[in-house]
């Protein structure tokens, strides 16, 4: 009997599924999305050497440089889907270079530029040790992001804090604590939208988000380049800096919201007190 079941077992068993060879077109393919990916390295290389030089002008392109990092991040992973490149490239982790990217040019690079552009009030500088560190904590949480396709604590999207804390005169004191509120934030369990992956509220949050890039990169561009100081925007860029806040507020809000559903949906129900 015990024999007759073993056998059973191995009919029924699937066979093991063959590894796809991939042609010739395919792993060319594979190969150019990674390069594409590694543009975002190319730009934060160029990002570090403005750094070092300063200035306004420096910084504005520093900013343009930072959003087309961001264009190239948000674009690579569905032209790697579309290839297949594990398949394509089965030997080069593309997913450990975007991380690798992604933390230069949205943590470490823009919390250089806070510095570097004098945005926090001086003598407490050492206090980006904080987004720094909390950045690091949250690129390397197995959960960083959930199953159901949430950021999981606030993603480090300091090229956009850096940009506004730049652009628009909140004062030092208020930018510090801007800082340091999302830093901590980063520690919070909270559910983040992820706009590249399905879902509604990803959906609705990339199309609000064209428009609002396309509007910072008017506001990036309207920047001063010339020797004054960093509060130089034009009337009209100011405000429409200040419209576009509206997109960031939304974001945060929304997920925020979410978190809260989430949290009200697993909790667990009121005891019966009744008799």
């Amino acid at each position: 009997m015990v024999k007759l079941q073993v056998r059973k077992r191995r009919r029924s068993a699937k066979p093991p599924r063959e590894r796809r060879v991939p042609g010739a077109l395919q792993r060319v393919l594979g190969w150019c999305v990674h390069g594409y990916t590694a543009l975002g390295l190319v730009a934060a290389a160029i990002i570090a050497v403005l750094l070092v030089q300063g200035g306004p002008a420096a910084f504005r392109w520093c900013f343009l440089l930072m959003v087309a990092a961001t264009v190239v991040d948000a674009t690579d992973g569905t032209l790697a889907r579309r290839v297949r490149i594990k398949e394509a490239v089965p030997n080069f982790d593309g997913r450990r270079l975007d991380d690798i990217i992604d933390f230069l040019t949205y943590t470490f690079l823009p919390l250089l530029l806070i510095w570097r552009a004098g945005i926090l009030p001086a003598g407490y500088e050492p206090w980006l040790f904080l987004p720094l560190l909390a950045s690091v904590y949250g690129f390397c949480q197995v959960q960083a992001k959930t199953d159901d396709g949430y950021f999981l604590g606030f993603p480090s999207l300091w090229n956009v804090v850096a940009l506004y804390l730049y652009a628009l005169p909140f004062g030092r004191g208020i930018s510090l604590a801007i800082v340091v509120v999302l830093a901590v934030l980063t520690f919070v369990p909270s559910r983040y939208l992820y706009p590249s992956l399905p879902g509604s509220f990803n959906r609705a949050t990339t199309i609000l988000g064209i428009p609002w890039t396309i509007s910072l990169v008017w506001i990036i561009w309207n920047l001063p380049d010339g020797s004054g100081s960093r509060s130089g925007l034009d009337p009209a860029a100011m405000r429409v800096a200040w419209v576009s806040m509206s997109y960031p507020v939304f974001y945060l809000v929304a997920s925020w919201v979410i978190s809260l559903a989430h949290r009200l949906k697993r909790a667990p129900a009121p005891p019966d007190s009744g008799a």
